[in-house]
């Protein structure tokens, strides 16, 4: 972990969640679309594997990348964290803005894309990517901006669903090939880094919400040495 908190938080601007969309609008109209179709999307509880593996660290600077409705965004809070979280749908975000004030905590909510979230590099003790729908480019952008978030001796933790990266392309719909999975981060992963976890492990989930019927986890996490 930086031992530089006394700093204060990474600097650069808090926006409400309504405001300042820096992103491709159309994959903001998609998961605005989805979020609103439902009043609740996901469990309100934290993830499973964020759980398990955050609770060996030293609360710090946290990026949350996709924190949709904002349950890992209000527990880490809760569990002392100063917490960033970006999502790059505004409905999600005003709802995930409402629960953390509900809890009594405070979050800095970034309604970005995380390719052109703009964050400053190297300032987080942990960055966080449950089930992240990151899309691919041919210059894996997504990838390095997630590891490129990571303080000196800080964390990444990736999670997804096992067995995605596999499925056959739908028609018109899903097609595994567009996104980025754990393998692709852990591919670029060099001597600056110490991979802690890169396993596949039954999922425990949180009861009801969307994914609630995958059972399996990948988990990948990695640890900044310089």
């Amino acid at each position: 972990m930086t031992d530089d908190h006394a700093a204060g938080p990474p600097a650069f601007p808090a926006p409400s969640p309504a405001d300042g969309y820096v992103g491709d609008p159309a994959v903001r109209a998609k998961w605005d679309d989805l979020y609103a179709d439902r009043q609740q999307l996901w469990s309100g509880r934290p993830n499973g594997a964020l759980v398990a593996e955050v609770a060996g660290l030293t609360p710090g600077r946290v990026l949350d990348v996709g924190c949709g409705e904002g349950a890992d965004a209000v527990w880490l809070a809760r569990g002392g964290w100063d917490v960033t979280a970006l999502e790059v749908s505004g409905v999600a975000l005003e709802r995930a803005a409402g629960h953390a004030r509900d809890a009594g905590v405070a979050v800095r909510w970034v309604h970005a894309a995380l390719t052109e979230a703009a964050l400053p590099p190297a300032s987080f003790d942990l960055v966080s990517a449950q089930y992240p729908a990151l899309l691919r480019t041919a210059d894996a952008a997504a990838e390095r901006a997630l590891l490129s978030a990571v303080a000196v001796g800080g964390v990444l933790l990736l999670v997804h669903h096992a067995g995605m990266d596999t499925r056959q392309p739908e028609e018109g719909g899903f097609d595994p090939a567009d996104y980025v999975w754990p393998s692709m981060v852990a591919a670029l992963l060099d001597e600056d880094w110490k991979v802690e976890v890169d396993e596949q492990r039954p999922r425990v989930a949180p009861e009801g919400g969307a994914g609630a019927h995958h059972t399996h986890d990948l988990v990948l996490r990695a640890r900044r040495l310089r």
